[in-house]
């Protein structure tokens, strides 16, 4: 399966998704979940029901700025736990929000205010802080390098990834994103972001 092509196609397949709708977390309660998602990342509450198999517990959504959702089971007599998470298959390694470039200080600054400690690192394509939610899910908050269309994202990733395997790279890195750009005749101005390390364990 390593070789298989990486490609922005659609895929010989029954069906084909049309976007993520929401993804939901097992929460702990509702006060800390809320002051986390909503009054520091900045997601409304948008919905708040029971959840319908098992109405003993409240089902909060937030929207994460574009309309997609995220959704968390909590209850009130569940207290947070920042402690590890579980690890292995099947497990949820970290979940991603994406945020405007420009807002970049700003966000290291509310999270040090409100008491989360966070790590910066160059992604080669994007740039992204870490952090942990109350229940000490891991967090990234990311922002791209270059302003890359909704539409075009798949087309982007893909031309960077024949890219920069022929230039025999180890990860895609922001020359092979802007080469895609260009080839793909996308007009896109450097974000302004600060320098950071790359986190990348082993890989050159």
């Amino acid at each position: 399966m390593a070789d298989e092509p990486v490609t922005s196609d659609a895929p010989d397949s029954p069906f084909r998704t049309t976007g993520t709708d929401h993804v939901t977390i097992w929460g702990s309660n509702a006060e800390d979940t809320i002051a986390f998602y909503r009054d520091l990342l900045g997601m409304p509450l948008v919905l708040r029901q029971p959840n319908l198999d098992d109405p003993s517990q409240t089902h909060l959504f937030f929207d994460t700025g574009d309309g997609r959702i995220i959704t968390f089971f909590v209850s009130d007599d569940r207290p947070s736990n920042q402690g590890p998470q579980r690890g292995g298959v099947g497990a949820v390694h970290h979940l991603a929000f994406s945020f405007a470039p420009e807002d970049f200080r700003t966000v290291m600054e509310a999270l040090e205010e409100a008491g989360h400690g966070y790590n910066v690192f160059d992604r080669g394509i994007f740039q992204s802080l870490y952090t942990q939610d109350n229940n000490g899910l891991v967090i990234e908050l990311s922002t791209d390098k270059f302003a890359i269309p909704d539409d075009r994202r798949g087309e982007v990733l893909a031309t960077t990834q024949r890219i920069r395997e022929d230039a025999g790279a180890d990860y895609a890195k922001d020359e092979h994103l802007e080469a895609a750009l260009e080839e793909l005749g996308i007009e896109a101005e450097p974000a302004d972001l600060p320098d950071a390390a790359s986190g990348v364990g082993g890989v050159d």
